[in-house]
């Protein structure tokens, strides 16, 4: 009896009274997707001209020299004592050797870059250093007159100037140190 039951409902079902229902796909976004995406067509068109402007290129540092530019370097050298730093600046003709033993600033002449507050102060502090040996040699050698000590003074250190430094003759002339 049971069976006899359950026959129609199988009936049914084997006819095709019940089915799955049918299932659309569309392949178009929906209308507010399309208008989150929007159209960059113009922002890409302005960023496609701005990458086109044409700019200077760089030279590079041999390019630069072959031209008489001394190029600034990419980092700044720390490693420079005072004593290199003043003979850069004697063979740049920034500073030269005056002939009464101190440093004259030569801005005029100056090849490749100039001069910086720095140079500045070091210069005024290799001079005053000088003048303070002078009077100790003259506390040590109280008879000896100070252009005497100054004239020995300048002799010794002369072989020391860097090569192609900035020098002053005894006429008065510039020049540079010949090695």
């Amino acid at each position: 009896m049971k069976h006899r039951a359950l026959l129609p409902w199988a009936a049914l079902v084997i006819s095709g009274c019940i089915s799955a229902p049918e299932i659309v796909m569309v392949d178009r976004a929906t209308a507010l997707e399309e208008q989150a995406s929007g159209s960059f067509k113009d922002v890409e068109q302005r960023l496609a001209r701005a990458a086109m402007n044409p700019t200077p290129v760089p030279l590079t540092p041999n390019q630069l020299e072959e031209l008489g530019i001394q190029a600034t370097p990419l980092v700044e050298n720390m490693s420079k004592t005072p004593a290199d730093r003043v003979d850069d600046l004697l063979r740049r003709h920034c500073v030269g050797e005056g002939k009464e033993g101190l440093l004259v600033n030569t801005r005029r002449r100056c090849q490749a870059g100039r001069m910086t507050a720095d140079d500045v102060a070091l210069v005024e502090r290799v001079n005053r250093s000088r003048q303070q040996l002078w009077k100790w040699m003259g506390s040590v050698r109280p008879g000896v007159p100070e252009d005497t000590l100054r004239r020995r003074w300048q002799q010794a250190h002369a072989p020391g100037v860097v090569c192609g430094g900035w020098v002053e003759a005894d006429d008065g002339t510039w020049g540079e140190k010949k090695c």
